[in-house]
């Protein structure tokens, strides 16, 4: 890593990807900076969340969000946020109102406005100082187990007690983080790695933001909470590297209220030493297009009333429900840990700093430069009755009093690897909960780093952590294959017969271009559409009597496709033939699947990214739909619900990998980009590498990246633009003999149709061009004073193919808006007959220096295929700056930009380099 930049500071400086890197010089000031770039990269998100996070939506965006906002208002979201403010130390305190002086300089500034405010008809409002902490709860009050609670009352209610066991969740879809952590001593680089993915809803924005906040106290990159300050989940200081999975802990209860009137405006409810006042209050919900919604708010001594609030005239008594968490009980939310940990420099230092920690409870993984490495267990879970995790308990029942105390959890050192995939064992045997995921993702992880081999193990490196993440094998397969290879085959048609036997022998893999993963999915749904409609479930199809903000966690389709394969697994209820009814959904998939004459579609073409938005129609209507690999219970757990159809709402909210031996090394992704708003060219430009499993280089040097923004009151002295460089200083950026030849058609047509033929220059267009066609096309392009070809010879072998053209007469420049001073190009590299490592980055510096000496060229475009992963790799790491994604007649390509001053800055390749 280089060290800071002399410039100005504060100052925001960005890398080709557009993410933010913060430099100020001091802690406070950083969290002031952290702020202000938040609500310029993220101003929507930041509004959206905070009108959640006051029960504000409604005012916004209409009538549909009067039932989140009456849960806001109810569960007092802003208050518990504020009592945790004002019980801060007073450097977290302060530290936390920078960030929010920050956001609201970017108003007054004017930063913060958008399309979305336009189109939406609002615009955004000043925050409070405590603001941060509830966009974080905001994010988290449903993370938890409580809304699981009340599907298992009614299944107990409607089904009977012994029911429940069969919607256990040691299955579930809704988990799918993985964390691990890799000893030194099983490392190439002789010092540990850390590798993940936080698996959550996947939406537009993204929930997380790829960050470096720098000051003199501290240097760290990771992951941010757009309106939260610091990296609480995910962060490379250097010397030391954290990351969190959820626990999957229990810690949030329910209670079942008795509540009566007192008096015209008074509240009681029943609690164990009898009747208790409840204190309360009445809001107005203001709502878009129609009159305003009177909430009452009310809080007995467990906590918050959610439901059941008797409103006026409706009897003396009724059922309420009353919900507990640490977070209201203690004050506290985890904020006092945020600055310690950016501060930390070894293991022992992020430990010492999560004790602090309070909600949600998380298992984290750490790894220092000392070759440290733990496993631990973060937050607070209370002491109190078992029965009180299944589901809402007896408000009045001092059986199911919280004891005032909370669990003691563990910690362990690390010696060869740890997995943290919301697994039991990743619980280190603490009673924190009554369910967790199975153990395939850990399992399959584990196996993957050679955690159980014995004997010599192979040495691991940053780039075995990637092809982890993108592991498609199926754990759950294992407990389907019984109830598959046992139906009855003289009963299943010809066509549903070929099927099975396809699925018995498919290896087991979620990929893109498979067929039986299709087959095995399209059946598993039909599966669960049969069994919620069958008598033994039916009768849960009737209403709960829960607001529709609860609806996710109680709709039998998904709770069935949920809980699939415990059902497949256990002892079925009496009147239900699983037999018959696997039967019966394999033929019933055979219409789109495998009957004669149809072909079955890959699962690419069913299993389609998904995500969640809140952004106004226009900007939605951009959305992309992409084909994804993977599936619930695989390392690569791209989550669609059993019965719910297969698009994809959840996944990978983020990748990393943290390298402790040199944080150069480390790489991390997000799913859409690090811009919040549709029209920024950083919006979406991660989405085509993040869908193929690739990583972006984190990038720390100063000298490769670009001052952006300044706060107002800094000023920077503009120096002259650099001259051109000669044609000898851009060869001298290359070693080994290099030439730039002109292609002659004729006389190099053999040898660029053996190239461009085959498969693997699918990308270049010309794989079923003749040797004729091609010589033509090279024919038409000498014929061009616009477009011009080159060979390039390494010791006078030829190695590469290079074309440049005028993007004003060429379709490249009718999809994107060129500039005076552009020059396109394309790369096509010979097929290799020997590793030659480094030589593709070496030949294009060269080739670009050439054109930049011997042109007017002001920036070099270039516009790869959005599946051409590699190329986006590469272009991102060579210091290229992307544009928009753009159409063009043969191909979706997404546009970069070489700035003639960035190519300047960039170091020679030499050998030990490439």
């Amino acid at each position: 890593m280089t060290a800071p930049p002399s410039g100005p500071s504060p100052a925001v400086y960005r890398d080709p990807w557009g993410i933010p890197h913060l430099r100020a010089d001091s802690a406070d000031d950083l969290a002031f900076l952290q702020g202000w770039n938040a609500a310029c990269d993220r101003s929507w998100q930041l509004e959206m969340d905070r009108w959640h996070a006051e029960g504000r939506v409604a005012e916004m965006t209409g009538p549909d969000a009067v039932a989140w906002d009456r849960f806001a208002r109810q569960a007092m979201l802003t208050d518990t946020a504020r009592a945790c403010f004002e019980a801060l130390d007073t450097v977290t305190r302060r530290w936390c109102t920078r960030y929010v002086d920050g956001v609201n300089q970017a108003l007054a500034e004017g930063r913060r406005g958008g399309a979305e405010f336009t189109e939406s008809g609002t615009e955004p409002g000043p925050w409070s100082p405590w603001m941060p902490l509830a966009v974080f709860l905001v994010n988290h009050i449903l993370f938890s187990t409580f809304p699981h609670k009340l599907f298992r009352e009614h299944v107990s209610d409607v089904l009977g007690p012994e029911a429940v066991a069969l919607f256990s969740q040691e299955a579930p879809v809704l988990s799918g983080s993985n964390a691990w952590a890799v000893h030194g001593s099983r490392t190439a680089g002789g010092a540990p790695i850390l590798a993940g993915d936080p698996h959550r809803l996947l939406e537009i924005p993204g929930v997380y933001q790829q960050v470096r906040l720098s000051c003199p106290e501290f240097d760290v990159v990771g992951l941010a909470f757009p309106g939260v300050p610091g990296l609480p989940h995910f962060g490379h200081a250097g010397g030391v590297a954290w990351a969190i999975t959820n626990s999957m802990a229990d810690y949030q209860d329910l209670f079942r209220e008795k509540l009566r009137r007192s008096g015209p405006t008074g509240l009681e409810a029943f609690g164990p030493g009898g009747w208790e006042a409840v204190t309360t209050r009445t809001e107005e919900l203001l709502v878009r297009g129609e009159d305003a919604v009177t909430v009452e708010i009310g809080e007995t001594e467990r906590g918050p009333v959610i439901a059941g609030l008797p409103g006026p005239g409706e009897g003396d008594l009724s059922a309420g429900l009353s919900l507990r968490t640490p977070a209201r009980v203690t004050s506290r939310l985890g904020f006092e840990a945020l600055l310690p940990l950016l501060r930390s420099s070894r293991a022992s230092d992020v430990e010492q700093a999560l004790d602090a920690w309070v909600e949600p409870v998380n298992s984290v993984l750490v790894a220092d430069t000392r070759g440290e490495v733990r496993h631990l267990l973060a937050g607070k879970v209370p002491l109190r009755s078992p029965e009180n995790r299944v589901m809402p308990v007896p408000a009045w029942s001092a059986a199911h009093r919280w004891e005032g105390t909370f669990l003691p959890l563990p910690s362990r050192a690390v010696d060869t690897v740890a997995v943290s995939a919301n697994d039991r064992a990743a619980a280190l045997g603490a009673d924190i909960a009554l369910e967790f995921a199975p153990a395939h993702r850990a399992l399959r992880i584990a196996e993957l780093l050679h955690a159980n081999d014995d004997g010599p193990h192979p040495l691991l490196c940053p780039e075995d952590m990637g092809r982890i993440h993108t592991d498609t094998r199926l754990g759950s397969l294992s407990s389907f294959r019984p109830l598959l290879a046992g139906l009855a085959r003289d009963s299943l048609s010809d066509a549903a017969r070929r099927a099975l036997d396809e699925l018995l022998a498919w290896d087991g893999h979620m990929d893109m271009d498979s067929e039986p993963a299709a087959v095995f999915a399209l059946w598993r749904d039909a599966l669960v559409h049969r069994l919620a409609a069958h008598p033994v479930f039916e009768p849960l199809q009737a209403p709960t009597g829960h607001a529709p903000v609860f609806a996710p966690w109680l709709a039998l389709t998904g709770r069935l496709g949920l809980a699939l394969e415990t059902l497949v697994a256990c002892p079925v209820p009496d009147g239900l033939d699983l037999p018959r009814e696997a039967a019966a959904a394999l033929e019933a998939v055979l219409p789109v699947s495998l009957a004669d004459g149809a072909g079955a579609p890959s699962w690419g073409e069913l299993h389609r990214l998904h995500p969640l938005h809140r952004l106004p129609a226009a900007a939605a209507a951009s959305l992309p739909s992409t084909p994804l690999a993977g599936d619930s219970s695989c390392v690569l757990a791209t989550d669609s619900v059993p019965g719910g159809g297969h698009l994809c709402f959840r996944g990978s909210a983020a990748r990393y990998v943290w390298d402790l031996s040199d944080r150069r090394n480390s790489r991390w992704i997000v799913p859409f980009g690090t811009a919040g708003s549709p029209a920024g060219p950083h919006f979406l430009d991660q989405l085509p590498l993040w869908a193929a499993g690739e990583l972006l280089p984190v990038i720390t040097d100063w000298d490769r990246l670009t001052l952006g923004d300044l706060m107002p009151g800094t000023t920077i002295h503009q120096t002259p633009e650099p001259s051109a460089p000669t044609s000898a200083a851009a060869t001298d950026r290359s070693p080994g003999r290099i030439r730039i030849l002109p292609v002659r058609p004729e006389e190099d047509g053999d040898l660029i149709h053996s190239w461009v033929s085959q498969e693997r220059a699918r990308f270049w267009g010309m794989t079923e061009y003749t040797r004729d066609e091609v010589v033509e096309v090279y024919r038409f392009l000498d014929s061009l004073p616009t477009h011009h070809a080159f060979l390039l010879t390494l010791e006078e072998e030829p190695v590469a193919l290079f074309q440049s053209y005028d993007p004003f007469h060429d379709p490249v420049g009718e999809a994107y808006e060129p500039q005076n001073g552009d020059l396109g190009i394309h790369l096509f590299m010979a097929p290799a007959r020997q590793p030659r490592p480094g030589l593709t980055p070496r030949l294009v510096l060269h080739f670009i220096g050439h054109l930049f000496a011997t042109t007017g060229a002001r920036r070099i475009v270039v516009e790869p295929d959005v599946r051409n992963a590699k190329a986006l790799a590469r272009l991102a790491g060579s210091g290229f700056e992307p544009g928009p994604v753009i159409e063009l007649p043969d191909k979706q390509a997404q546009l970069f930009y070489l700035r003639r001053e960035v190519f300047e800055r960039l170091p020679a390749l030499d050998d030990a380099q490439a």
